[in-house]
């Protein structure tokens, strides 16, 4: 990596990211450890059947992807016996976020201990620390995953294989979500992983990219504000944009239309509108996919039921929860055998 200016100068500009989900405030909650017991290790027979004794809580772990050490947070809820397969859901973080900051801002461990899933929130990569500054290779988004074209992709595919080797996962029930930067790269995660991915949640990110073709279909439910600036709704330059790469975006009517032809699902919409709450529900795609998109009227850039994502931040709807709504609609949308 060239680094051709003062490093003072480059961290103001990493400062000033994207930054879709930078880290909360003191006052949001985070997972930690609440039990003595160490971090899951690898069973010696991949597959064998039979998953390590990991204990329910929260770990903080650490494997090697492409040559470079990654980190990310496993929440295993109570009811985990190493028996009964669990499904699995993948929660990524924003632009200049972490894993820690979206666990308290989704409330999705919490969901996790009352639904009974294993919660996964993987750290992106940045330039100076493992914690702060964070972000995806999302294809046309952001920051220093995007410069040094790191293999985020490849990453989430090797922690499944991890997770699946010491958990009892249900791997008919893995399932993508994250917001801005993170919702990007969920959509990315349902092109590129749709072997895996059984149904993908994005919040308040774009699918900007044309030549990708999913080789399984995926169930696909979006949240996005009509007002969000960072991603707008209708596409193009970000209104507020901290992000240093020049980005247009593709607006959300693409990806739906995307998923709609891809999964094969209805070109008609049902719709329904309550308050600020528009639903428009594409069904009858290929092994029981359907399109979900909640359009929030006035809705900005935020995770819709959450927290507040950092001091001063876009305060989300309370009309609805993402969380709640899209763990429904991860239930009703297991992976099919084509």
């Amino acid at each position: 990596m060239k680094i051709s200016k003062p490093l003072l100068i480059i961290i103001m500009m990493l400062t000033a990211l994207f930054s879709a989900c930078r880290p909360v405030s003191p006052t949001v909650s985070s997972p930690q450890p609440t039990a003595p017991s160490p971090p899951p290790t690898a069973p010696a027979t991949k597959g064998a059947g039979t998953a390590v004794a990991v204990k329910p809580g929260d770990y903080e772990e650490t494997m090697v992807a492409g040559g470079k050490t990654r980190h990310y947070l496993l929440h295993v809820p109570p009811a985990y016996d190493g028996q009964q397969k669990m499904p699995l859901v993948i929660v990524l973080h924003g632009g200049g976020g972490n894993a820690r900051s979206t666990a308290g801002m989704t409330g999705m461990s919490t969901k996790a201990d009352k639904a009974g899933f294993i919660a996964v929130y993987p750290n992106g990569t940045g330039l100076i620390s493992d914690e702060k500054l964070l972000t995806w290779n999302a294809w046309n988004c952001c920051g220093y995953a995007l410069d040094n074209n790191v293999d985020d992709v490849g990453f989430i595919r090797e922690l499944i294989d991890k997770l699946e080797s010491e958990l009892s996962v249900d791997t008919a029930r893995i399932f993508a979500t994250g917001i801005s930067n993170g919702g990007m790269m969920s959509y990315r995660l349902g092109c590129e992983l749709s072997d895996r991915i059984a149904a993908m949640a994005p919040v308040a990110g774009a699918m900007s990219i044309t030549a990708v073709n999913p080789g399984n279909p995926v169930a696909v439910i979006i949240f996005h504000g009509t007002a969000d600036d960072h991603v707008l709704y209708e596409g193009g330059t970000p209104r507020t944009q901290l992000d240093t790469h020049a980005r247009v975006d593709q607006p959300v009517s693409y990806a739906v239309g995307f998923w709609v032809k891809a999964d094969g699902c209805s070109a008609t919409a049902a719709k329904e509108t309550k308050g600020h709450i528009v639903k428009e529900i594409y069904r009858g795609g290929r092994n029981g996919t359907e399109v979900v998109l909640y359009t929030i009227i006035g809705g900005k850039h935020a995770w819709p039921g959450g927290k507040t994502a950092w001091l001063g931040g876009d305060v989300p709807t309370r009309e609805i929860s993402a969380t709640d709504l899209m763990w429904d609609f991860f239930v009703s949308h297991p992976k099919q055998k084509s």
